[in-house]
């Protein structure tokens, strides 16, 4: 069943924390025209769900076992470029929305918005708008006009994810385990990060990273 049979808007929610999912579940079951038909906590499973059943919408966490939320989302775009995905996170829109959007994404949101703000993302994707901030919009809308790019965002998004576990304190190798990569590759994706932002070892990427509030 999806909205056209229901009227109602069948919302997929994923996220790992399974308390979370609960709380939006309860806030949405005293909302007439909002319904959760499903849940998931990894990237598989939200590939899953959404081969096997039809929603209106996906509130899409960033970080989830299994492919995180960036290539989750670039899946689901292919397999249903239709779907809107709207990203629900407890990162700053300058860390990530740009990206996500690029990505796909109907709307970027950050968990600690109030509840309304996030009814009223619902409803406006689902009906096929985009929702996001005023600043959000600003800085989309000036983006191309700017020639002075932060480095970072000369990166691709592979090279922007080995960036973060660089600075996180990874090795080549966890890195390679983490996702699924060779260790060629991820050597390979750290040589071309390093020439992009102009510097010259892990030290200078992971200053760089804290500094511009890319990590934790």
């Amino acid at each position: 069943m999806n909205r056209e049979k229901t009227g109602k808007i069948h919302i997929l929610i994923a996220d790992d924390h399974p308390i979370f999912r609960q709380g939006l579940a309860h806030a949405f079951s005293r909302t007439p025209d909002l319904v959760v038909a499903g849940e998931a906590d990894n990237g598989h499973d939200v590939l899953s769900r959404i081969r096997e059943n039809r929603y209106d919408v996906v509130l899409l966490d960033i970080s989830m076992p299994g492919p995180n939320g960036l290539e989750t989302l670039k899946q689901l775009k292919v397999e249903y470029p239709r779907l809107p995905v709207l990203v629900l996170s407890m990162y700053p829109e300058n860390r990530y929305a740009v990206r996500f959007l690029r990505a796909g994404a109907s709307g970027y949101l950050t968990k600690d918005n109030p509840p309304r703000q996030l009814l009223e993302a619902i409803r406006v994707v689902s009906s096929g708008g985009k929702f996001i901030s005023p600043g959000l919009a600003n800085k989309l809308a000036f983006e191309f006009l700017d020639p002075d790019k932060a480095p970072h965002e000369y990166l691709s998004d592979r090279e922007f994810q080995v960036l973060g576990l660089i600075a996180a304190g990874k090795t080549v190798t966890e890195i390679a385990r983490e996702l699924s990569l060779s260790v060629n590759t991820v050597s390979t994706h750290r040589s071309h990060i390093l020439e992009k932002m102009k510097m010259k070892n892990n030290a200078q990427l992971t200053h760089y990273a804290f500094q511009k509030g890319l990590v934790e």
